[in-house]
Order: structure tokens, then C-alpha cells, then sequence
């Protein structure tokens, strides 16, 4: 593959380059290290008893059988554990939500942890939880979040007085005015259900109690911001008394690895029993109680839009079924308001948000945390739009993307867009599909009997994570920074050490701060090692969520290294007798600019700062480790009154062409082509950046054509298994043809944007359009995901009955 031909990669000697991931070596040698593979001596197990029901009221529990059982040492209810422990946030302003990880009192969602069992094995504590018995009296329950909206409904929290546990409705412009003098209005309703990123490796917490130094030990295959400091909080223990280990490799996350209540419940029981307790999800627990489904989400979309294309404003109404219990799934409605127009021209946008408690699983932070399916109910409305005109859906997207001399773009509800050429990035995707040879090969398929269709998306993949949506969703919420940090040492023999402070699911975080500290220091990026701290030697970090740790980390660790370098160069200085300005750097070398021959080694610099004080310059201290902390780029700043605010920093731009064909027989959709234009910026490692793509493209797929998480009208889940939810494989995924474009942000060290959310914002709205540009011939259409061979089945079997 070649390297990136833009002419600011021009300025780089390692950042952009194809290299090896650093973290490739252990994993395909079998050498990862997981929390799993902890196995402290002592080591006990926990299993769970679950609630059968959605609703009910636990009237006895019973676990004198299951005490009694081999290797058993303890049983733990709701009744213990909730005393002796604080609630979990609930995100929103909302203190009656109180969540706990056992429950007591009542069960509020089927798979709800009702009682712990604690044995010598796994298997031990699974079968002493058959034996425990739990009498409940069934209650009323709510699956339906429109119908949960209603004075009437079954209350999931009584004392909080509704199910509604968020609502806000934003008016950004003069939509009214707008909507007047637009030519038309277009109202449609789509849903998104519920999937998720199912990775391989569950969750997984291990803790260990040291009485003695009063610190817990914590192992978990965690993906969360603020871990460690609400960990304490809810056991009640002093920040210092908790020490997570981020040296274990999570095995996937992509949002879905929080486990604040597993860890909870682990910790309790390692203080209580002073042994080493570790809780492993099998699948069912995972998939049915661990906390891991995505947004639920109705969205009722008005367009308004004149005769020639021109879309002038938008109301969105968005009703997303949280489930039980409210961790930041209300939040994920907030991201989109940072993107709240895509990539258009859209001057003014009602934005009507419900977040809403039913008798369901929890949500947590899914992948693009709640923009994919906003960017699928508008892409669905720009189709739409399309075919009221009888316009081709290129150049209506054409006709409103924003220009590329139009950037910093301010949207409607307060966001700049930092930096972009839209059109050049679809351009890239439509030649990269050979789009007239796409048009041809539907055409072709049609003739042939299939129902075929080409779908289009161009989508923005907000990046950064900022922290914005957390004041603007909870006023008493006044957090206005999400900093990450980086500490770098040079050591007497000039090794170069990296160290940050936080965990890593996949996403080449070694290989990203080891060719950024590379790129500064200009020594070679594999001689550079790079650690993981644990949170009592860590630095501030708020963790890889929100495509953040490009700009953040890389930052950050940037930062670091430029001080160094600075320092280096001072010494250097002093020992040449020259100032500063009069040196020039290269490959960790300093020399006069003038008369290269003069000049300090990178070893000899070194030597200096650890071993002759005597050749410092004066007042400098010293050796060479230094910190550097970096805030996020416009952060720092509380919404407005009416809601407008920077929600992210950078935002990189997909777009993806994809040709698909429907069996008419069967409702089978299989992806024939696949091509995906993306510009994030500056790429730092252009082979990680493709493979999160690719495996974002991949994971959009199963939410747009396989996945869900379905429920019956009892609230019980109807999809616990891989026999009943679906995921790609790699018959479904196509060959995916990925061309890279390059803005770069004016707002980062290097000009790079994030990506570890890349393909999945946009996929599901191409998937979606292919599908139902093969399904117009006949007169179908779908407008809810996924698109399942049952649901093409039933939409063509509907159209039939229409032309009957």
C-alpha cells in the first residue's frame, strides 16, 4: 500500500507511515495478557442468580441450600451489599434512579443480579446458584418507551415520578420562519434497535484487598472514563485506596467494557472475605444483565426543503429506550448535537430529546455513542427528499454539503466543524465504486431476476471527546475539560520510555504515542517503549471513548516530548556555547546551524542531563523525564442557556457507495461492493486507521442486517445467544475498498482528526439506502433496522398485497 500522497505528510518523518503495530507482536504470539489471565493466590469465584422477570417484587430469598454446597464460602443479596455501599451516577439530574448492582426490594429488568455466590470455582458457584431460592410476586411492566411515556404507564422508578428521566427540546434558529418559506415538508419515522459490539472477551473484574497497605487491586478488561475515582466512591473508600491495573490487554470494547457494578460487587466481596474474588461473565450474563446494549431509539424527522434541493431546516423528535436503569445512556443523545445537520447546510434544527426507562436491559456507551443512528434517520430523509424530487441522491447531497472554503463552519447548535472538503471525499468514494459500472451491474442484477440497489451515505464521525454533553444534559454537571496526559523519560542510555495512564481494547495506543514521541524526539518509533500505568502512578486520562485518543493522547504525548526536546536543545546550547536559535535538531543530534561539525550527540545530551550537573545549565534540574497535559482543543466552556456549545473538537467525514442485492425468494441481502471514503485529518498510523474502518464498516453491517436485541411483550430477551443475534461473518462482509482523503484539523498537533469510529457512522445509512433503492421497483420499503431477511421478506410480501 502506498504512503499518504498529501502534502502535509511532507513534514513528517515517521507519522504516516505503514509500520507494523506494536502490539501485533504478543498478540499473535499468544503472548496478550487479559484480565482473565490474572490469577492472584486464593483466587474465588462469583456466579450470579438473575431475575426471570421484568417487574416484580422479591418477597424471600433462601440460600441456606446453596451455602451448603461444596467450596461454597458465602452468598451475598441486595440487602447487604446496597447498605454497605453507594449508589452509581445516574448521568442525568435524577437522584431517585438509584442503581445498585445487586437488587433489592424489587427486580426492574429480566436478568437483573439478584444474589451472589462466592465458591473455590466458577462451576462451584454456578451450581450452588441453582440451589438458592428467590419468591417473587410479578408487577406490571413497560417494554414499549412510547407507551412507557404515558401518565398510566407501570412506573420502572416510582419515586422519580415518570419514566421519562431526560427531556429537553432545543430550538436552534428560526426553524418557524424557515419551515414557512420552505417550498416543502417531508415528515418520516425510523427506528434503530438495539445491538451492540458483542465482543469476543466478556467482562471480566478481578480484586484483591491488601488489609494491610488498605488498597484494593483491581484487574478488569475496562473501557471507562473516571473508573477508578467511581469505583472508590461507591465502595466508599479513598481514591488512593484503589489501584487499577491498565497493563491487561481488553480483548474488544468499543464502548460497551464499563463494569462499575461488576467491580463493585467484586471488590465488596475481596474487603468482606479478604481473598482475591474475580467475577467472569459467561455470554448469556453478558448479553442479558452485564450492562452492554445500545441506543433504542424512534426518531420522527421533518424536512423542510424548496423545489431545487435546497434544505432549509429540520424537526427531529428522538424517543431512546434506555432500559432499566441510567448510567450516561442518556448522554448518547447528546453527541448528536454536536453534528446535529451531518455534513449540510441546514440553518436551523428543532431537536426534541426523550430519553425514556423501561423494563429492559440498561443501555451503555455503544460505538459512536448514539451518532450512528442519527446520521441513519437523516441520511434516510436526504433519500427521501430525493426520490419527492426525482432528483438523483448524488447531486442532492451535492447541492447541500457543506464547502470546502466554508470551513470553520458554524452549525446551528453552536458547534464550529474545524476543517473539511466533503465533496472531494464523495468524489473519492464514487470513483473508487466505478459508480457507472455500479449503475450497470444493478441494472444488470435486475434483469436478472434479484431486486438490486445502490445506496450512498456521507456522514461526519464527530471526534475528540469532549465533555460538553454532560453540563448541557445536567446543569449541575459543571465539567469542562476531559484532559489526557502523557509522561516520557530518557534514561542514561538514551532509551526513551512513554507512559500513559489508561487501558487499550484494540485500538494501538503503544503504537500511536510511540510514533508521535518518535516524530518529536526524531528517534526511531520501535525503540521507543511505551507502558501503562495503574491509577495510583497514573496520569490524568479519560479513557479511549469518543474517537479521542489521537488528538488526546497523541497530544499529549507530544507535549511531553517537545518539552524534552526543548530541554535537550538547552543543554545542547549551553554546552556549545550558543543560544538556542543557533541550533539546529535531527535524529536526536544538536549542532550549530552554522558549522555542523559542532554538535552533541543524542548519547553525549543524555549523559549530560543524568550524570554531569557540572555541564547543566544553571538552574535546570536534573535528568530527563517530563509531563505534559493536554485539554481538550475548545474546551473549557459551559453550554448556553439554550443549548448551544462545542460538542467535539475535530470532525472527520466518511462516505460510503455500496451495491447490494435481495434474494425476492428468501429476503437475503448480500453487499456485491463496498467502497468508503474518509478523511481524518492527518493519519498517524494509516494501517491502524484502516483497520478500525474496515471493522467499523463490518460492525455497521450486522447493525444494519443482522442485530438485535429483541424483546417479547413480557420483557424477556428473545436474543441471548449467538443462535438468535446474529453477527457478521465473513461471508456477510464484503471486500471493502478504502481511499483516503486529508483536511487537516487546524486544531491538533499534527493535524489529525479521530477514527476510532470510523465506517460504523456511516455503513448502516448506506446499507440502508441500498436496500431500499432495490426494493422501490416493487414498491417496498423498509425504514427501521436492522433490515433482516424476515423484515425484506414481510416488506415485499406487504408491497404484493398493495398491488393486489
Amino acid at each position: 500500500m502506498a504512503e499518504p500522497q498529501h502534502p502535509a505528510y511532507q513534514a513528517f518523518k515517521y507519522i504516516g507511515r505503514h509500520r507494523r503495530a506494536v502490539e501485533h507482536r504478543r498478540f499473535v504470539t499468544g503472548q496478550g495478557h487479559y484480565a482473565a489471565d490474572v490469577v492472584p493466590a486464593g483466587l474465588l469465584h462469583v456466579a450470579i442468580v438473575a431475575s426471570p422477570y421484568a417487574s416484580a417484587r422479591i418477597l424471600s430469598i433462601d440460600t441456606s441450600a446453596a451455602l451448603a454446597m461444596p467450596g461454597v464460602h458465602t452468598t451475598l443479596t441486595g440487602e447487604e451489599l446496597n447498605a454497605a455501599v453507594d449508589p452509581m451516577l445516574p448521568g442525568v439530574d435524577a437522584p431517585k434512579v438509584a442503581r445498585y448492582p445487586l437488587a433489592r426490594g424489587v427486580v426492574r429488568y429480566a436478568g437483573e443480579w439478584v444474589v451472589a455466590v462466592v465458591a473455590d470455582t466458577r462451576a462451584q458457584a454456578e451450581d450452588a446458584a441453582e440451589m438458592v431460592l428467590v419468591e417473587y410476586e410479578q408487577t406490571p411492566h413497560a417494554v414499549d418507551p412510547e407507551a412507557a411515556m404515558a401518565p398510566d404507564a407501570p412506573q420502572v422508578h416510582p419515586a422519580h415520578g415518570g419514566n421519562v428521566i431526560w427531556h429537553r427540546k432545543f430550538t436552534w434558529g428560526a426553524v418557524d420562519a424557515d419551515f414557512a418559506a420552505a417550498e416543502h415538508q417531508l415528515g418520516y419515522r425510523v427506528r434503530w434497535a438495539r445491538s451492540s459490539t458483542v465482543p469476543i472477551e466478556t467482562f471480566v473484574a478481578t480484586c484483591s484487598w491488601n488489609d494491610a497497605t488498605q488498597i484494593l487491586d483491581v484487574w478488569a478488561s475496562i473501557q471507562m472514563p473516571k473508573y477508578p475515582d467511581l469505583l472508590a466512591k461507591c465502595l466508599r473508600l479513598p481514591g488512593n485506596g484503589v489501584r487499577v491495573h491498565y497493563d491487561v490487554d481488553v480483548g474488544g470494547s468499543y464502548g460497551v467494557k464499563r463494569g462499575l457494578k461488576h467491580t463493585i460487587l467484586v471488590g465488596y466481596l475481596a474487603m468482606r472475605l479478604g481473598r482475591p474474588v474475580r467475577f467472569l461473565e459467561d455470554r448469556l450474563e453478558n448479553m442479558r444483565g452485564g450492562d452492554m446494549q445500545g441506543p433504542d431509539r424512534i426518531f420522527d424527522v421533518t424536512l423542510a426543503f424548496d423545489g431545487d434541493g435546497s434544505i432549509r431546516s429540520m424537526r427531529m423528535r428522538a424517543v431512546d429506550d434506555i432500559g432499566a436503569y441510567s448510567g450516561r445512556s442518556p448522554l448518547q443523545l447528546g453527541k448528536p448535537v454536536g453534528a446535529i445537520v451531518g455534513p449540510y447546510r441546514i440553518a436551523s434544527v428543532e431537536y426534541d430529546a426523550y430519553s425514556v426507562m423501561t423494563h429492559k436491559t440498561p443501555q451503555e456507551a455503544v460505538r459512536g455513542f448514539g451518532q450512528a443512528p442519527t446520521n441513519y434517520a437523516i441520511e434516510t430523509g436526504i433519500d427521501k427528499v430525493a426520490r419527492f424530487l426525482g432528483m438523483d441522491r448524488v447531486a442532492l447531497r451535492r447541492k447541500n454539503l457543506i464547502g470546502k472554503d466554508q470551513f470553520p463552519y458554524l452549525i446551528p447548535s453552536g458547534t464550529t466543524y474545524d476543517s473539511g472538503d466533503y465533496e472531494a471525499v464523495l468524489d473519492k468514494a464514487l470513483a473508487a465504486a466505478v459508480y457507472p459500472a455500479l449503475e450497470r451491474e444493478r441494472d444488470a442484477l435486475r434483469a436478472q431476476g434479484l431486486l438490486a440497489g445502490i445506496g450512498v451515505s456521507t456522514c461526519l464521525e464527530p471526534s475528540g471527546g469532549n465533555s460538553a454533553f454532560e453540563p448541557l444534559f445536567n446543569p449541575k454537571n459543571e465539567t469542562t475539560t476531559w484532559m489526557d496526559a502523557c509522561l516520557i523519560r530518557i534514561d542514561l542510555n538514551g532509551a526513551v520510555t512513554a507512559l500513559m495512564g489508561t487501558s487499550t481494547s484494540g485500538q494501538a495506543h503503544e503504537t500511536l504515542v510511540s510514533t508521535v514521541v518518535g516524530e518529536v524526539l526524531q528517534r526511531e518509533p520501535d525503540s521507543v517503549r511505551v507502558l501503562h500505568a495503574d491509577s495510583l502512578n497514573a496520569l490524568p486520562s479519560n479513557s479511549p471513548v469518543g474517537s479521542r485518543m489521537a488528538i488526546m493522547l497523541g497530544g499529549a504525548a507530544a507535549g511531553a516530548a517537545k518539552i524534552l526536546k526543548a530541554k535537550l536543545l538547552a543543554i545542547a546550547a549551553h554546552n556549545l556555547g550558543v543560544a538556542d536559535a543557533a541550533l539546529s535538531y535531527e535524529d536526536g543530534d544538536a549542532f550549530v546551524t552554522a558549522d555542523p561539525a559542532r554538535r552533541l550527540r543524542w548519547d553525549a545530551l543524555a549523559e549530560i542531563a543524568h550524570r554531569k550537573y557540572h555541564c547543566m545549565p544553571p538552574g535546570m534540574e536534573p535528568g530527563l523525564q517530563e509531563k505534559f497535559c493536554w485539554e481538550v482543543p475548545t474546551g473549557g466552556r459551559m453550554p448556553t442557556e439554550d443549548g448551544r456549545v462545542q460538542m467535539y473538537p475535530c470532525h472527520s467525514f466518511e462516505s460510503h457507495v455500496v451495491l447490494a442485492s435481495i434474494d425476492p425468494e428468501t429476503g437475503k441481502t448480500s453487499l456485491r461492493r463496498y467502497a468508503v471514503g474518509h478523511d481524518c485529518g492527518v493519519m498517524i498510523s494509516p494501517d491502524v486507521v484502516h483497520g478500525m474502518t474496515y471493522g467499523g464498516v463490518a460492525h455497521g453491517l450486522g447493525a444494519a442486517l443482522l442485530e438485535k436485541f429483541a424483546f417479547s411483550d413480557e420483557g424477556q430477551l428473545l436474543s441471548g445467544t449467538f443462535m438468535d443475534y446474529l453477527l457478521p461473518s465473513a461471508e456477510e462482509v464484503p471486500s471493502i475498498t478504502i481511499v483516503d482523503h486529508c483536511t487537516p484539523s487546524p486544531l491538533t498537533v499534527f493535524g489529525q482528526k479521530g477514527s476510532g469510529e470510523a465506517g460504523y457512522l456511516g455503513s448502516p445509512a448506506a446499507i440502508a439506502s441500498a436496500i431500499n433503492d432495490a426494493l422501490t421497483p416493487v414498491g417496498a420499503r423498509i425504514d427501521e433496522l436492522p433490515m433482516t431477511p424476515q423484515a425484506v421478506w414481510r416488506a415485499l410480501g406487504a408491497a404484493r398485497k398493495e398491488l393486489a
